[in-house]
């Protein structure tokens, strides 16, 4: 996969980011139709926000993203939209994860640059996290 530059009225960029995060007391609730519905809560903030969603898998207790984000935009920005967007219409569309969690999710997260590995090794990896 060759590499692609983006760019926005100021800034040329390849900003790949492997992110993760999980539910609140990582309880294994991403499970019944709430993780397909957040594959596309994620797909729609993606197009809105001009940020590229590479790669995404969702297990019952964690998130795993590889996205393109501007970064005059900013990761932190991403990522607080992505939970709490996520977060308020899976628990209004699903009011089981109320009575669950206080909380959907836990105020951390990980990223990791993808830097010099090859963005294909790293897309294989996060879509292998569902068969593990």
């Amino acid at each position: 996969m060759p590499l692609q530059y983006k760019s926005n009225r100021n800034v040329v960029y390849s900003c790949k980011y492997h992110i993760v995060w999980t539910p609140k007391y990582r309880r294994s609730v991403l499970i019944e139709g709430v993780d397909e519905r957040l594959k596309v809560i994620l797909s729609e903030l993606c197009t809105e926000k001009a940020c590229e969603l590479l790669a995404v898998e969702i297990m019952p207790d964690h998130v795993h993203l590889l996205v393109e984000v501007d970064p005059q935009f900013g990761l932190h920005t991403f990522v607080k939209l992505a939970k709490g967007r996520s977060s308020r219409l899976l628990r209004s569309e699903f009011p089981w994860l109320k009575s669950r969690l206080p909380t959907l999710w836990t105020n951390s997260y990980f990223v990791s640059t993808v830097g010099g590995a090859p963005l294909s090794v790293i897309k294989q990896y996060v879509e292998s996290q569902k068969h593990v």
